[in-house]
């Protein structure tokens, strides 16, 4: 039969316009088989206008959604490639716009959330998935219904409503792919960067619909907002991550950064972001926690030194996104992330003033509960000690009484003469250097930090129980390497207990390489401490010679 022949009868039948639907999937599976002569494709394609043509919008709108909720992998994208055309023309002749898009939308985004995204430079241009592709086909798909609503200047409620689908549909579509998605660099393929080109327009449609972003993000987290929540499911949280994706957006990527006000200062902008910082550090995605650094070295770099006041610390992301970053070191498997949120828990010491840098530390070593963590911040305050005695007006809040209540978090063993050394090493190593770094700059007769007031508290809850841990530690390790070298005579396999863990079935010989490392990291501390008391009884012995006048 001839295609003009098979056309003249689509036409005449009457049932079609009201079963002809029936007729669309079998018509759309064959066009996404690859398996199709050109030729027989080209009929299908012309039966298929046809038909979304002729038939019932409301029944053939329903049948498309259908058919784009039952492929699965590879064929999602194929499918919603197909019929978003074909889709976006059955619901330009519907009355009921407003609901017919937002269900069209969220089927849609249902299907592309499905799919995974791209995370290199070499994905997104191989796009195995299609979901760059149908990210690009469905801002197509959504701009005429923008463009109607712009058009369109009266309020009523049937623009409102489409009004919040759309806004929906932004929000749904900052959290996904756009919360997680990689964004090529900003050179000559920026300009060809799908996922840019997406948020770049779903950006605009914000703007476009009523709702500019400067206005959104400004108000958001604030008890009476100039635009209503919409439902999403977990809203706070969909709302949360949006809201944080749309941050990193603008102020990381740049995209229409122009409409922000040029008067916002870098202080309000910190605080502003800190909020989203705390979502990005929330998640586990590599992608996710590497975006929230970077909004706060955007952020932090914008920002003088010791110009960040300690008040800003009784707002709760303030703290909380330290200790986030501190998660992120101690837990995320990958090494890029963990050194960049060192550097970046660094950088956000360097830029609170003393009071806010004494406080930051106290709760860090409270809360951390990692020696690598403290002894980190156990060199932080070392470094304020050090600059604080350099200036000819002390900070009082790395020097005297302030000082030691800091120190007494420091310069302490946990669990006393029982602390497991080794695997507090990091922290111990640090506050021998610390305290011996004291000893050494401050004289008695000055006792700028206070050391010298408390060193009998310090001796009794920390040098003394320190050599009692280091004796008993050594023996055990000694007796365990004993153990070790009559099963290498044995060449049986046994066990051994290292920082407080069984490590079993270990070969001998392998055994006796990680006790010698224990005993080496013991020695290491005896011998730093034996220097600490060296120093504090010559200092002791050279003050109290100079106080009775003997030379």
């Amino acid at each position: 039969m001839a295609v003009e022949e098979l056309q003249s009868i689509i036409k005449r039948c009457v049932i079609i316009k009201n079963m002809g639907w029936n007729l669309v999937g079998p018509v759309v599976r064959c066009l996404l088989c690859k398996d199709k002569e050109d030729s027989k494709r080209k009929v299908y394609f012309l039966i298929f206008d046809l038909l979304v043509k002729l038939c019932n919008p409301k029944e053939l709108l329903l049948g498309l959604l259908e058919l784009i909720e039952e492929p699965s992998g590879k064929q999602i994208s194929q499918s919603i490639l197909l019929l978003l055309q074909p889709l976006q023309t059955v619901i330009q002749k519907l009355h009921n716009k407003a609901y017919s898009i937002g269900l069209a939308l969220s089927t849609l985004w249902n299907q592309l959330s499905l799919l995974p995204v791209p995370y290199s430079k070499e994905q997104i241009q191989m796009d195995d998935y299609g979901l760059c592709q149908c990210c690009k086909a469905l801002i197509e798909f959504t701009k005429p219904f923008v463009e109607e609503l712009i058009d369109n200047k009266e309020n009523s409620l049937e623009n409102e409503k489409l009004k919040d689908e759309l806004l929906k549909f932004c929000f749904k579509s900052l959290k996904c792919p756009l919360l997680t998605a990689q964004f090529l660099e900003q050179s000559e393929e920026g300009g060809n960067d799908p996922f840019r080109y997406f948020a770049s327009e779903i950006i605009g449609f914000l703007s476009a619909i009523g709702h500019p972003f400067p206005k959104m993000i400004f108000n958001h987290g604030r008890k009476k907002r100039t635009w209503n929540y919409l439902e999403f499911e977990e809203e706070d949280k969909q709302l949360a991550d949006s809201m944080a994706s749309l941050a990193y957006l603008v102020f990381v990527q740049g995209i229409h950064i122009d409409q922000l006000p040029m008067v916002l200062s870098p202080l309000y902008l910190l605080q502003f972001n800190m909020g989203h910082i705390e979502v990005f550090l929330q998640r586990t995605e590599e992608s996710v926690i590497s975006k929230g650094l970077e909004l706060l070295e955007n952020s932090l770099l914008r920002i003088e030194d010791n110009s960040l006041l300690y008040q800003y610390l009784e707002i709760k992301s303030f703290l909380t996104v330290p200790q986030g970053l501190v998660k992120v070191m101690t837990l995320c498997p990958i090494e890029t992330l963990r050194k960049k949120s060192l550097a970046m828990l660094q950088l956000y010491i360097n830029k609170l003033d003393s009071q806010g840098k004494y406080t930051l530390f106290r709760c860090l070593l409270n809360t951390s509960n990692h020696s690598g963590v403290e002894a980190f911040i156990i060199q932080n305050i070392k470094n304020q000690i050090d600059m604080s005695l350099k200036r000819t007006r002390n900070n009082k809040w790395f020097t005297g009484p302030q000082l030691i209540s800091l120190l007494d978090l420091v310069l302490f063993l946990p669990e006393g003469a029982e602390t497991d050394l080794l695997q507090n090493s990091d922290r111990i190593m640090a506050s021998l250097n610390l305290l011996r770094y004291l000893v050494i700059k401050d004289n008695e007769n000055d006792n700028q930090t206070g050391l010298w007031t408390e060193l009998g508290n310090i001796e009794n809850n920390f040098l003394k129980p320190l050599h009692i841990g280091l004796n008993m530690s050594k023996a055990h390790y000694e007796a365990e390497i004993k153990n070790s070298q009559e099963a290498q005579k044995s060449k049986d396999l046994c066990s051994i207990t290292v920082g407080g863990e069984e490590i079993p079935n270990m070969p001998p010989e392998m055994q006796l390489k990680v006790l010698h490392s224990a005993l080496f990291t013991f020695d290491l501390i005896e011998s730093v401490l034996a220097r600490v008391e060296e120093l504090i009884e010559i200092k002791t012995k050279s003050t109290s010679e100079e106080n009775t006048g003997i030379k």
